[in-house]
C-alpha cells in the first residue's frame, strides 16, 4: 500500500467573517486581530501540507520572530473577508510569509510574520536549528 505524495504547499486562503467580540467600541475589527487572522490562516497552510505546526513529538517549535501589519481599510462587525497567506522566503532555519486581507477587492491590510524553527525539550533552552528536510520538502515559496 502506498500513500499519495503530498505536494509542496505556497499559499493558502482562509474564508471568515468579523465576529462581535473582535471588534472595537467604533465597530471596527481591532488591529491585534490581524496577527490571529494570520495565524489561523498559517496553521490552514501547514495542515494543507500534511503537518502541524505543533511538532513537540519531534522535539520542534516554531516560534515568531518578526511580525508586522500594515493597514489600509477598516474591516467591520459582520463582514466576510479572506486570509490569503504565502510562503515569501525559506531560508535554513527559517520561513517568512506573507499576507493579505482582503474584502471582496479591496485591500484591508498586508502583513509579514518569520518563524524559526527550534529545539523544545524541556529543560533546555530552544536553539535555532535547521529546518528538517521532512518539513522543509512539504513547502515552497509561492510565485508573486
Amino acid at each position: 500500500m502506498t500513500s499519495d505524495p503530498v505536494l509542496p504547499v505556497a499559499e493558502f486562503r482562509l474564508r471568515r467573517r468579523v465576529q462581535f467580540y473582535e471588534v472595537d467600541l467604533a465597530g471596527i475589527v481591532h488591529f491585534s486581530w490581524f496577527f490571529r487572522y494570520m495565524e489561523e490562516a498559517e496553521h490552514g497552510l501547514w495542515r494543507e501540507a500534511g503537518l502541524s505546526i505543533v511538532a513537540h513529538e519531534a522535539g520542534l517549535a516554531f516560534p515568531r520572530v518578526a511580525a508586522s501589519f500594515e493597514y489600509h481599510r477598516p474591516l467591520r462587525f459582520e463582514e466576510e473577508f479572506d486570509v490569503h497567506i504565502r510562503i515569501a522566503a525559506v531560508a535554513e532555519k527559517t520561513m517568512r510569509y506573507a499576507c493579505e486581507v482582503t474584502r471582496g477587492e479591496t485591500r484591508i491590510a498586508s502583513g509579514t510574520m518569520t518563524i524559526a524553527c527550534v529545539t523544545h525539550r524541556p529543560g533546555e533552552p530552544m536553539k535555532a536549528v535547521a529546518i528538517p528536510p521532512a518539513f522543509a520538502s512539504r513547502f515552497q515559496v509561492a510565485n508573486t
